[in-house]
């Protein structure tokens, strides 16, 4: 560091004192949500250490603090997206079409719980599920019917599926197929992440080293077969829904991202080839400034560890693209309306942090499926910032604040400790084996809901400023109780004219191939194509992978 960017970053004696004397002001303790010390004012003096290069840095060049394209959104504005899906494929598909009518630029899925845990819509544990949360998806037609006027090589979609993200991956390639469309023309991104599922959703199937086994199985075909499709996208956000702090949300994406890239060099693939197709969905939640400054730290940290680490050159392969996903547990029942400023305020975040999409929830969320009304307000409140604010004019536009910076880099320090003791006790796979990352997580999660209780973390309209009026009426979105009858007389209908001895062929060449080494997927395309149902794929995986036991966490 030269003399004179050392003169021009320290303080005077007398300024020194001002500020001591400022941040000794009593106003009680502050903290961030993940419980890192916040000062009353920052100067120059926070930053004694601090490195333009090695810190900061420009955009589009390592280490991408400052976000990985060198415009960013001057020339690549982000992509706006709901996640959405409901009912039979024709309700999703009639939903798509409205919202990218309305200038939605990417799909993103929503699958009921049924299909996310790989059981058909006429299995008695499906009862009550079907088309609830997501829309309902048994074989291969659902597909169709789902993109039916959506032409797969126009369309960037994001599928939320994890446990038998393997599957979905194979029938999004074969409606590709059936479409007439090249694999390498197909752009998207499958979750994939299972790792977190065992720790923050539940969704989970098979145990933990098979489930790498088809992740696996997922990268190595993307590789070959469909370059421009992300075989896995690791989630912080159920993390935090679950209960994680901001901290403890960096850390154990960073680590599901070792295990994966691990996962993938065993199998002959290099960092650089990989770490490409990599994406990341990180929380917009409460806290403006801590997640602007995770969301840095993230390409910073994530830049160091494939290039340091994993040897990685390529600057598409350190330059991770991130979704800035809205906080949907951060929103209320109680006054549902002022949810509405609840997103602005996350998706000003996730622009502010430099992501690459964001994905808005929508203000009735605490009742039920977003109605058309309310999905069209998340929208329009994205292409307000987008198109209305100036806010995406210049790149990083709060890069050099004295606690900005501060903050990133007291994030990045702990969420370094944290996959140290994870890496300690055998990396991510072997933590939520032994149920080491889920105590972690129901602790954090104890301890949020104790502060809410006691009025310690205020939430306005809930434990603060709520009216005692009775609240109006609202318009909720509900679901045509004639979902599950239509779907099961689809699937029955499908069993009855597809060729069975043809479906029971490809389901016993996965059997086999599922005791070898083999890559799984291309024989999941064929027994989709043969309209093999999700259900019956999954019961002859569960036939010779098991399925996982939770461990005792308290």
């Amino acid at each position: 560091m030269s003399a004179s960017t050392r003169k021009r970053r320290s303080l005077s004696d007398d300024s020194r004192q001002r500020a001591k004397k400022l941040d000794g002001i009593s106003l009680g303790e502050m903290k961030t949500d993940a419980g890192i010390d916040v000062k009353v004012v920052y100067t120059p003096e926070d930053l004694k250490d601090f490195d333009y290069s090695r810190h900061l840095g420009f955009p589009g060049e390592f280490p991408f603090t400052r976000g990985i394209y060198p415009a960013m959104n001057r020339s690549r504005m982000f992509s706006m997206r709901i996640y959405s899906g409901f009912g039979t494929a024709e309700d999703a598909n009639a939903r798509y079409k409205f919202l990218l009518s309305q200038g939605q630029t990417a799909l993103n899925i929503a699958l009921d719980l049924p299909t996310q845990m790989g059981v058909d819509s006429d299995n008695p544990r499906a009862e009550g599920e079907v088309g609830l949360v997501g829309v309902a998806i048994d074989t291969l037609v659902d597909f169709e019917i789902l993109f039916d006027g959506l032409p797969l090589d126009m369309m960037n979609t994001f599928i939320n599926i994890n446990a038998i993200g393997a599957v979905i991956l194979a029938m999004y390639v074969a409606a590709a197929d059936k479409q007439g469309i090249s694999r390498d023309k197909i752009a998207g991104t499958v979750m994939n992440d299972i790792l977190k599922e065992y720790v923050a959703r539940g969704a989970w199937i098979f145990p933990v080293s098979p489930a790498m086994r088809l992740i696996g199985d997922s990268i190595e075909f993307c590789m070959k077969e469909t370059p421009r499709f992300n075989p896995i996208s690791i989630s912080g956000s159920h993390f935090r829904a679950a209960g994680a702090n901001a901290v403890q949300e960096l850390a154990f994406v960073i680590a599901d991202a070792i295990a994966y890239v691990e996962e993938a060099l065993e199998r002959g693939i290099n960092a650089d080839d990989f770490a490409s197709q990599v994406t990341f969905q990180a929380v917009c939640a409460r806290d403006f400034f801590e997640d602007i400054a995770k969301f840095r730290a993230l390409r910073r940290m994530w830049a160091r560890i494939i290039k340091e680490r994993f040897g990685a050159t390529k600057i598409k392969a350190q330059g991770v693209r991130i979704a800035g996903v809205g906080f949907g547990s951060a929103l209320t029942a109680a006054e549902p309306l002022n949810n509405i400023a609840r997103v602005a305020y996350q998706v000003m975040a996730a622009v502010f942090g430099g992501v690459q999409s964001v994905h808005a929830p929508s203000y009735d969320e605490g009742y039920a499926i977003p109605t058309e009304e309310a999905v069209q307000v998340s929208l329009r409140t994205m292409q307000i910032l987008a198109y209305e604010t100036n806010a995406c004019n210049t790149v990083d536009p709060l890069g050099g604040s004295y606690f900005l910076e501060e903050l990133t880099s007291k994030l990045e320090d702990e969420a370094t400790k944290l996959i140290t003791e994870i890496e300690k006790r055998g990396g991510m796979p072997a933590c939520v084996e032994s149920g080491y990352i889920q105590r972690l997580v129901a602790d954090e999660a104890f301890k949020w809901e104790t502060m809410v209780r006691s009025g310690e973390k205020i939430v306005v309209g809930v434990n603060k400023f709520a009216t005692k009026k009775q609240q109006a009426a609202m318009k909720i979105h509900r679901i045509d109780p004639k979902v599950p009858q239509r779907q099961i007389e689809r699937l029955e209908q499908v069993r009855c004219e597809r060729n069975n001895a043809k479906v029971e062929k490809a389901l016993t060449e996965i059997r086999r191939v599922a005791t070898s080494n083999e890559n799984l997927i291309p024989y999941f395309v064929e027994a989709i194509k043969a309209y093999a149902s999700v259900g019956e794929i999954t019961q002859v995986l569960k036939e010779i992978f098991g399925e996982f036991r939770e461990p005792p966490i308290f």
